[in-house]
């Protein structure tokens, strides 16, 4: 079976996001911190070298099993990628208010905060917390069966 190299760890969210070489990113990332510790009511932590996540489910797959984030984000050189349980792609009224942005698997691509509109960028990862808990409770009921 496949094994996840991206894991929790004990590594600084502040050391990682104060490292951000990036000027807005790095403020962006902040914002972005703040917006989903509110969302999630849980606190930070690093997932890998890169990526803030915020809470954790267990998962087992054909291939793979371990823990993986319910909602986070990475400040990778081109945009700002938000992860989340379920895929963004489930939101799509939200998504057509959002401003500039774009998705990839299970990704949600955002250049800079202030391309989006930062009220709806609020609603969406509320809604995306929302789906994470349906989403995590079906596949938990699908192990069960």
């Amino acid at each position: 079976m496949y094994e996840v190299k991206t894991k929790v760890n004990d590594a600084s969210v502040r050391k990682f996001l104060d490292g951000v070489s990036d000027e807005n990113k790095r403020k962006d990332s902040f914002v972005l911190l703040e917006m989903m510790r509110k969302a999630t009511g849980k606190e930070p932590k690093m997932w890998g070298t890169s990526i803030v996540g915020f809470d954790s489910y267990h998962y087992k797959g054909k291939s793979s099993e371990g823990e993986w984030l319910v909602l986070g984000f990475s400040p990778r050189v081109q945009a700002l990628t938000l992860y989340a349980v379920g895929h963004w792609e489930s939101h799509k009224e939200l998504l057509k208010k959002l401003g500039k942005h774009s998705l990839g698997k299970g990704c949600l691509y955002i250049k800079r905060l202030e391309d989006v509109d930062r009220d709806v960028l609020k609603d969406l990862i509320g809604a995306a917390v929302t789906r994470s808990k349906v989403v995590i409770r079906a596949m938990q009921s699908d192990k069960r069966k």
